[in-house]
């Protein structure tokens, strides 16, 4: 058994002691984040001394805030005002044809233009595909196609498919900004040639009401977008980067050719990332931070406090300690406010409809 594992053992332990009520609660997410995460049957590269048994008993409480949007004081406002939710209340993205589209199609009403196509006969999916090749974006934004098969359904469109209507839906707002009326106005005069070679009528929604629309949407994207940072500072000589790089694979993390380092969230995606002060071919570095893609990660995934834990760990491993952009310490009442204002800012998701990780928050905020 690694010192790793002795330590989560410790911890559950320590959990059941100290903790009450809604601490108790929240760190035995902690404890199942960590075990899904960080269990390794190797040795540690960097140190070989005895973790702390109480290190990571108070993990979730410790984490430095970092966002896009402007930060108070002593800590990131995830949740806001609800009267700026209502952003996302933008009613006219779900009516008339677009109301027979779900969620689980790639053309989703709630964040994509509808524009529908009124066939004079059944269409191949071949020949859809073929002709919707040269229309895949809309500037930096998106543009998916629907068909409606013989099964009275509506599905991606797919070889072998019979079509007896289509839709597309082009994307109106990422993070990268709105649909603007010159992307708008070039992916309407492709749809329209390719109506055209499909015999079909093309339904064009009036372009005022979809930048306006767009531009709900942005806010609302721009009211999300939120990330959160730990800092870990060695607490004496910096570390070897590449010494370090072989440790963090032990621990867990993915360090990919690009040289993005990501802990995976136990299924296909990443739960958090790392960066560090100095890579490749720096050769020591005195910093890593841990960075969370909130709106891109489920609630149910506990990522803040698992990326804590992480935090905790590494700095117990690593010799280092826990300290905010100015290389000061944590201070433990200021992030227990950031817990609870991340479960306001995950409730807020869920009520607008584009819960934290799932496909809509993805393609709006990843």
């Amino acid at each position: 058994m690694t010192d790793l594992q002795m330590s989560l053992i410790l911890l559950g332990g320590t959990i059941l002691v100290v903790l009450i009520s809604y601490n108790k609660w929240q760190e035995y997410k902690v404890r199942k984040s960590v075990e899904r995460a960080f269990t390794s049957t190797h040795d540690d590269v960097l140190m070989q001394s005895d973790v702390d048994d109480g290190a990571d008993a108070a993990a979730y409480k410790v984490a430095h805030p970092v966002a896009n949007n402007s930060l108070p004081d002593t800590a990131y406002s995830v949740a806001a005002d609800a009267d700026n939710a209502s952003s996302l209340a933008y009613t006219a993205l779900t009516e008339s044809l677009a109301a027979d589209s779900t969620p689980d199609l790639s053309v989703d009403p709630l964040i994509d233009c509808i524009l529908p196509f009124e066939l004079a006969a059944p269409v191949a999916g071949e020949k859809v595909m073929s002709l919707l090749e040269s229309v895949r974006y809309a500037g930096n934004k998106p543009v998916h196609f629907i068909g409606h098969n013989t099964d009275g359904e509506w599905e991606d469109i797919v070889r072998g498919g019979t079509y007896s209507a289509l839709q597309a839906g082009v994307q109106m707002a990422n993070r990268h900004g709105a649909l603007n009326e010159i992307d708008y106005s070039e992916v309407v005069m492709h749809l329209r040639q390719v109506a055209d070679a499909l015999d079909a009528d093309l339904d064009v929604p009036d372009m005022l009401s979809v930048m306006r629309s767009a531009r709900e949407l942005q806010q609302f994207v721009n009211e999300c977008t939120a990330q959160l940072s730990i800092n870990v500072a060695s607490a004496g000589a910096p570390w070897d980067v590449t010494t370090l790089m072989t440790a963090l694979k032990r621990l867990g993390f993915d360090v990919r050719p690009n040289g993005l380092i990501v802990m995976p969230d136990g299924d296909t995606a990443v739960l958090f990332s790392l960066l560090t002060s100095g890579a490749p071919p720096a050769a020591t570095t005195g910093l890593l931070t841990l960075l969370l893609d909130v709106p891109c990660v489920p609630a149910a995934r506990d990522g803040f406090a698992a990326m804590v834990a992480c935090a905790r760990m590494l700095a117990d491993r690593f010799d280092g300690v826990l300290v905010d952009d100015d290389r000061q310490p944590l201070m433990d009442e200021a992030l227990m406010e950031i817990t609870l204002q991340l479960e306001a800012f995950y409730q807020q998701m869920e009520a607008a409809d584009v819960p934290a990780g799932s496909p809509r928050a993805l393609r709006l905020l990843a």
